[in-house]
């Protein structure tokens, strides 16, 4: 039984994670990463709308630029389970690094197209398909204390959306005042903090390897598991419903920040980083809560959240109350993604993790690209407001229907917390009806 020794309080309990020098070194690194990787999103989506003037490619290169993701998770989550993943997470942030390189120099040079903006973020897309099932997995290996895994994750939220906050903002003074040439140079040196931190980690042995049976059957065995029990199986329904009408909204800020509010790349800066404060507040609130306990019950709350702060955006009349429903639109989005991501990681076998973590990925990330071809279509036709609005009010619908499910997912939930020993934290929360709880096996 797990004895808390001293309940730390204040920016210790929010920090507690980077106690562990693994997890220290995983977030200096990746939280100077992540500000570059931010500046390129928002760069890219300019310099296309800048090329084309059109919606519909703006949604194409959204498409390439994540659909390749979607097929590469699975495999990717049944190599992590194979192979070492902090290996093929230093071989992925070289591949990003040679990709941001090269779209520079064709930007600064003048000879950039549409066409290799689509292809290398194709490119990008396979690197991100495997670093981010591996990386989800890779989290639980960075804290020595599985009670301070939820931390890790809010702070992977917090690193991310700080990253949000400032990578938009700096890519929209780098657009206006040195191009967007620069800004990709500067995503690629922005890889070596991160390079050198995985280089310095020591990482016990990985837990659950398999190498004798075929990768195929790995996949099939996972698909099973994640798709087989009801909670995992509705947590990622409801990732992949969001992440295909609702997370689009994204691709659509350059519409809004010129053709709707007619400003610039300075606008869309603002846009885009008045949705990373609001996920940034999500993710310190998820960073100080103590325990898993209320988790279940917040995924559909957060989620309405979320579709109710775009519906509120796509009718606003002014860009100030703008950027209030998208902060609101970027905390219910990251409460709710990070409360599923943590409940699936705290539920899940550990030789499973990272098949588990690809279907994740393949709903967090996977189904962007067709929503963002949707929303790229759509805008063109009925506007982008209308798009938005439309998107808001199906994540609504989603939350209701997960909603009408938690009794069901309750009553299936409870043995493996009690298994993991986690039930004596969380047990009164089974209780009051505010807590996810798993069994161990999945089909």
């Amino acid at each position: 039984m797990t004895v808390t020794k001293e309940q730390p309080t204040g920016l210790r309990l929010i920090f507690r994670a980077l106690q562990y020098k693994n997890y220290r070194l995983y977030f200096a690194g990746q939280s100077i990463s992540l500000i570059g990787t931010w500046m390129q999103r928002i760069t890219v989506g300019w310099l296309v709308y800048r090329l084309t003037n059109s919606p519909f490619l703006l949604g194409v290169v959204g498409f390439s630029g994540q659909l390749p993701t979607f097929f590469a998770a699975p495999f990717a989550g049944a190599l992590s389970d194979r192979w070492n993943r902090l290996r093929i997470i230093q071989v992925t942030q070289y591949l990003a690094m040679a990709q941001a390189v090269i779209l520079a120099i064709l930007v600064l040079t003048d000879a950039v197209t549409v066409t290799h903006i689509i292809v290398l973020s194709a490119v990008l897309a396979v690197v991100n398909g495997f670093d981010m099932p591996v990386r989800q997995a890779l989290t639980v290996d960075l804290v020595d204390r599985k009670e301070d895994l939820g931390n890790a994750i809010a702070l992977n939220s917090s690193m991310f959306n700080a990253a949000r906050l400032i990578g938009p903002s700096v890519a929209g003074i780098l657009i206006a005042t040195t191009g967007e040439g620069v800004c990709f140079l500067v995503n690629a040196f922005t890889y070596i903090p991160v390079i050198l931190a995985l280089r310095a980690m020591k990482m016990p042995p990985q837990r659950g390897g398999r190498k004798e049976t075929h990768v195929l059957r790995e996949l099939k065995e996972g698909f099973n598991y994640t798709f087989g029990f009801a909670p995992i199986k509705f947590i990622i329904l409801l990732l992949a419903l969001i992440s295909l009408v609702g997370m689009p909204y994204q691709v659509l800020m350059p519409v809004f920040a010129r053709d709707v509010f007619h400003g610039g790349p300075h606008t869309l800066g603002f846009l885009v980083g008045a949705s990373g404060v609001g996920a940034l507040v999500g993710a310190f609130y998820m960073a100080a809560r103590k325990s898993v306990r209320g988790l279940g019950r917040m995924i559909p709350i957060t989620t309405s959240v979320f579709g109710l702060g775009l519906i509120a955006f796509s009718i606003s009349p002014s860009i100030w109350l703008s950027y209030f429903f998208v902060m609101v639109a970027g905390f219910g989005m990251i409460v709710q993604m990070a409360s599923s991501n943590t409940v699936l990681q705290t539920i899940v076998e550990d030789d499973k993790r990272g098949r588990v973590m690809s279907f994740y990925t393949m709903s967090f990330m996977g189904m962007v690209p067709f929503g963002s071809l949707v929303a790229g279509g759509l805008a063109g036709t009925i506007g982008a407001p209308n798009t938005l609005m439309i998107g808001g009010a199906l994540s609504i619908l989603g939350a209701l229907l997960f909603a009408r499910r938690l009794p069901e997912l309750r009553a299936l939930i409870r043995p493996i917390y009690v298994r993991k020993g986690i039930i004596q934290e969380v047990g009164l929360g089974v209780q009051d009806g505010a807590q996810f709880n798993v069994p161990r096996e999945g089909n």
